[in-house]
């Protein structure tokens, strides 16, 4: 049996001014995000993506993961809490985000952004979600640090008695989510993205994987108190949320490869951003290549 190591929260206090380890996270995978992103764009520079439709991402990202993932939490998980604690809505720095609430919240994002380029919604999905898991295990390293978020009862070797629980061994289910959501997933996404997909396809696989890594994480993890942490047939709220992410996941998997007939997508090009000036040009408009002749 182990017991966490009870982590100061704080990661750097320079006088009055604390940086919390939770939010630290946060910030690296904002980094990991930038540099794949970086990387992707180098990999492919026929492409639509540009570094500075990179900081535009990651811009309209960080609003749609904090705003929605917030609210997610709220509603999703707490709203009784918060009704009677109103002030700790805005108290983001000691946790309480809800992927799925975040994962809204940056669909809503990339939506603005997308038009705002005059691209297909699907290909600029298509082009963050490898970009994603590494944060989310990132996010997860922060609540095992917090203390937060354990899991069901063990009698395992490695169970963990953590502190503002009780006694008991437990499951630390945010190691397993971050092997599983951070560095299964993006390995997942990192190879399945690396040849041309067809539209949509690389965002299929991103519901599909993330719902069910989620939904087997859920098995070990301790279901929150309060609104809805269990429902009916022992079906947790992060369960009956995932499902929809694969069932949508699958259906869009063979949409992606019954429009494209299993073919690479058509190269995407970007439009002047609204209020540039100027026409943009069509997805997939340029010159056309004449074919070559066997020989």
């Amino acid at each position: 049996m182990l017991v966490h190591p009870q982590f100061d929260p704080i990661a750097v206090a320079v006088g009055p001014l604390a940086v919390r380890w939770y939010g630290l996270m946060y910030l690296v995978g904002f980094a990991l995000f930038v540099l794949l992103g970086r990387r992707r764009i180098r990999a492919r520079p026929e492409g639509a993506f540009t570094s500075a439709m990179l900081d535009d991402m990651l811009f309209y990202g960080v609003l749609g993961v904090v705003l929605g993932g917030r609210l997610g939490h709220i509603l999703f998980y707490q709203p009784g809490y918060y009704l009677d604690h109103p002030l700790e809505v805005f108290a983001v720095w000691q946790g309480g985000m809800s992927f799925h609430g975040g994962f809204l919240g940056v669909i809503a994002a990339m939506a603005l952004l997308a038009r705002k380029y005059r691209l297909p919604w699907l290909a600029v999905t298509d082009f963050i979600a490898p970009l994603v898991p590494l944060g989310l295990g990132a996010g997860r390293i922060g609540n095992f640090i917090n203390g937060e978020l354990w899991g069901r009862p063990t009698d395992v070797p490695w169970g963990m008695v953590f502190p503002h629980v009780d006694d008991l061994a437990r499951h630390p289910s945010q190691l397993y989510e971050f092997a599983l959501e951070g560095l299964a997933f993006f390995l997942l996404m990192w190879i399945y993205s690396a040849k041309p997909r067809p539209t949509g396809a690389v965002s299929a696989v991103f519901l599909i994987g993330y719902g069910a890594f989620r939904s087997f994480a859920e098995f070990y993890r301790e279901p929150e108190d309060g609104f809805m942490g269990v429902l009916t047939l022992g079906v947790t709220m992060g369960q009956w949320l995932s499902l929809p992410m694969m069932g949508a996941g699958l259906a869009m998997l063979a949409w992606a490869y019954r429009a494209g007939r299993g073919m690479p997508p058509a190269p995407v090009r970007a439009g002047n951003p609204e209020g540039a000036g100027g026409s943009a040009p069509k997805a997939g408009s340029g010159p056309v290549p004449r074919p070559r002749k066997r020989k």
